[in-house]
């Protein structure tokens, strides 16, 4: 354990010095990528129960890119003249940084859940299509949506207890640089700062609330749903394979000429449903990588103690945030590579009108994977214009 610890040090002094970097730049993208996500989703011939839950992550999504690029400008982001400690550390700066935990915290947890409910609607999709419509139609899809809002705000609450802002008192030279107390330097100060640390509440209750909160933070906001996401996505899985299975059989009737038009449709429709089944099953298995390595680590900081809080969860913070920052935005990239109607929808909002004086361009009003949604007309349009 004492060897591994100065090389956990060393990789995190090295990680944070590229950590505002990194993160600013994949910030940037996400907010970009998901924002372009809401704009082909909610397109009228793009609605769905599924795009429904897109949107509603991609929404959480983006306000946690939105809210940590200031985030990671302050903390991370310094010019070369070292900043004073009294502007880093005021106190309308420490207000923001407690509100980007909570925030922050909300959001993404809003999109864990979301992802869940997402797993769920696809296996119900693919293992009980009957049941489909009765059981996830668009009633029940906004209600699902609306309900993760506002449930995921209540479980956070006992992160919200747990700090606040308070003053502390440090000494600084002339520049507002800190110096021991000790020193007798020319220009030293005595000045306050302010910092985020337990709460009176969490003092009070110290080691229940801090309980209380890995608990919740470990077990149901990140362990159950990766497991509840195992799970599916082994289902999924299973499902897929019995479709692909079944497929061979109808193909087979179809080459020795017993296959009828029912089998044909059958068999276009299987093929939607395992295109939009495999892209979602990318984005849930994006997730599990993400999302279990830091539900493991705040179950070990339970169990452990505070010396492994310390020296290993708190050492580890920004790598389990790029993590969950580039998870929050990398789904543009697998929609776009998995989803043919996506495509087409973004090629259609997104092209140059320059180019349409030119081009023939086919509008796929139904033929591509549509994620469940059905359109009245499945011919392809060519129009010139």
């Amino acid at each position: 354990m004492n060897d591994v610890k100065p090389e956990l040090k060393k990789l995190v002094s090295h990680l944070s010095q590229v950590h505002g970097y990194v993160s600013l730049v994949v910030c940037i993208f996400g907010s970009v990528a998901n924002t372009l996500n809401i704009a082909v989703l909610t397109r009228r011939e793009m609605t769905s129960p599924t795009n429904a839950l897109l949107t509603g992550l991609a929404v959480a999504d983006l306000l946690v890119m939105l809210e940590y690029i200031p985030f990671a400008c302050h903390m991370y982001m310094q010019p070369s003249t070292p900043v004073p400690l009294t502007d880093r550390y005021s106190y309308p700066w420490s207000v923001f940084v407690l509100f980007h935990a909570n925030f922050a915290q909300v959001c993404h947890t809003v999109s864990i859940w979301l992802t869940v409910t997402l797993a769920v609607w696809r296996y119900i999709a693919v293992a009980h299509p009957q049941r489909n419509r009765e059981w996830c139609c668009m009633r029940t899809t906004i209600a699902a949506i609306i309900s993760a809002y506002i449930v995921c705000p209540i479980l956070c609450i006992p992160s919200f207890l747990a700090f606040s802002v308070q003053p502390t008192i440090a000494r600084v030279d002339k520049d507002g640089h800190k110096i021991k107390f000790k020193d007798n330097v020319e220009g030293a100060r005595n000045v306050t700062l302010y910092v985020l640390n337990i709460s009176e509440l969490g003092k009070a209750n110290n080691d229940l609330l801090r309980q209380i909160n890995f608990w919740i933070y470990s077990i149901v906001i990140k362990l159950i749903p990766c497991f509840a996401l195992t799970e599916l996505s082994r289902r999924l899985i299973c499902a897929l394979l019995e479709t692909k299975k079944r497929r061979q059989q109808l193909t087979a009737a179809s080459g020795s000429g017993k296959a009828s038009t029912r089998n044909s449709r059958v068999l276009d429709k299987e093929r939607q449903t395992d295109r939009t089944t495999r892209m979602l099953l990318a984005v849930l298995l994006l997730f599990l990588l993400t999302e279990f390595p830091q539900g493991i680590l705040g179950l070990l900081s339970v169990w452990l103690g505070d010396k492994f809080f310390e020296h290993c969860y708190q050492k580890l913070g920004e790598v389990m945030d790029i993590l969950a920052l580039i998870n929050s935005a990398i789904n543009f990239i697998l929609y776009c590579a998995m989803s043919r109607q996506f495509r087409s929808t973004f090629s259609i909002l997104f092209r140059p009108s320059v180019l349409d004086r030119w081009l023939l361009v086919p509008q796929h009003n139904g033929n591509g994977d549509n994620n469940g949604c059905t359109t009245a007309n499945n011919m392809t349009q060519v129009t010139q214009v």
